[in-house]
């Protein structure tokens, strides 16, 4: 008997290599193909097969029919034992596109990372999105969300997939992301060019409206008047870098902001960093936040469902309104100045990832949720074997 097959799909090749590849490795483990359908690159490792196939973000874009016939295709042609979708239009296409395959056994699985409607989300969000979702939960098998809220939703207002399951997101390398000894700390700095005086705040996100950099830069008006050593470090690329240079310039506190760009060595700036800040409007669970948890960083973080899922207020780090520039800059001072503080929410930080968001932790609850559908996939293909040679 041939070997069972998997196909992930996304909207870019670039969410599985940040997110699943540890997922793809396991299943190879167990002796399945693994197959990899999303846009741009095409280089994975832990995959037999890569597909190019340009989904777009925009559930508006025309493009968006092709991929959804290539994908038809693909999945008809492959015959796949389970197909399952992440991001939203991967999953909308990847659920529609498998329809036929579903009736005749194939397992769809799609994981949500964070509902574009959710508590606090603008009426158009709710009108576009919710509808789709509830609709192709009655084509799912299996529905997987990475925070409470979105599962609460999902189970309160009826979604009809098979199974609506929770799972601590994708999980953190602890032995990559892990606190920095003093003089790791030091000779990271170092190497940096950054004094141990210098109270370093790190943020790691796309520049888009809704990571929300411009609330740290006003919030960094304030801080800079009562701590002039305090420097916020903002790592990442996208459509609003330059107008983010230019309002540090404009508030003049463009010296004490550094933007980084996009960059691999994200564990050394935590390592090195005294706090964490998180600003985005939404969040389904922060792979940043969690990493810089796992590093035994202090958080202070914007109100969101993703934030408060890890952020308890005043034990692990503080929850800020995401238009109060003041608040956040009163947060920051409070951390920077109590290194005792700071230790305390360091430890339990590091706590809190290593009981639930740990990679360990995670693909223990993936196997044991991938199993149940890889036995079904087993007694289908054993009773199609039999029935083809009786």
């Amino acid at each position: 008997m041939s070997r069972k097959k998997i196909l992930f799909c996304a909207n870019i090749h670039q969410h599985f290599r940040g997110f699943h590849l540890p997922v793809f490795q396991w299943f190879q483990e167990q002796g399945w193909e693994v197959h990899a359908a999303a846009g741009g690159e095409a280089d994975l490792p832990y995959t037999d097969r890569v597909f190019d196939i340009g989904i777009r973000r925009s559930p508006f874009h025309a493009g968006n029919w092709k991929a959804y016939r290539q994908l038809r295709k693909l999945i008809k042609e492959e015959n796949y034992d389970i197909v399952h979708g992440h991001t939203p239009m991967g999953g909308v296409l990847a659920r529609t596109a498998a329809r036929a395959a579903r009736r005749q056994g194939t397992k769809v699985m799609y994981t949500a990372h964070g509902f574009h409607f959710c508590k606090g989300a603008p009426l158009l969000n709710w009108l576009a999105y919710y509808p789709i979702e509830k609709a192709l939960s009655s084509i799912t098998d299996c529905l997987i969300t990475i925070n409470h809220e979105d599962y609460t939703l999902a189970v309160d207002r009826k979604f009809r997939a098979g199974r609506i399951s929770h799972v601590h997101g994708a999980g953190v390398n602890t032995e990559r992301y892990q606190p920095a000894s003093p003089p790791r700390k030091e000779e990271l700095r170092h190497r940096f060019g950054y004094g141990e005086e210098e109270f370093l705040m790190v943020y790691a996100a796309e520049f888009n409206g809704n990571k929300n950099q411009q609330l740290l830069l006003q919030a960094m008006v304030h801080v800079k008047e009562k701590h002039p050593e305090a420097k916020l470090l903002l790592a990442g690329e996208g459509p609003l870098l330059l107008a983010c240079r230019e309002l540090a310039a404009r508030l003049n506190v463009a010296d004490r902001v550094e933007f980084l760009g996009y960059r691999k060595d994200i564990a050394d700036l935590l390592q090195m960093s005294d706090a964490a800040v998180g600003a985005s409007f939404r969040e389904g669970l922060p792979v940043n936040i969690m990493e810089a948890m796992a590093c035994g960083l202090p958080v202070i973080a914007s109100d969101n469902r993703g934030h408060c899922e890890l952020i308890a207020d005043g034990v692990n780090g503080f929850i800020v309104p995401p238009d109060d520039a003041r608040m956040f800059a009163a947060r920051i001072l409070q951390v920077s100045r109590s290194q005792e503080l700071r230790d305390r929410m360091a430890v339990e930080n590091v706590r809190r990832v290593k009981e639930k968001y740990s990679l360990e932790q995670v693909k223990a609850e993936l196997s044991d949720l991938y199993k149940s559908y890889m036995e079904a996939a087993d007694e289908t293909t054993e009773s199609q074997y039999h029935h083809a040679y009786l």
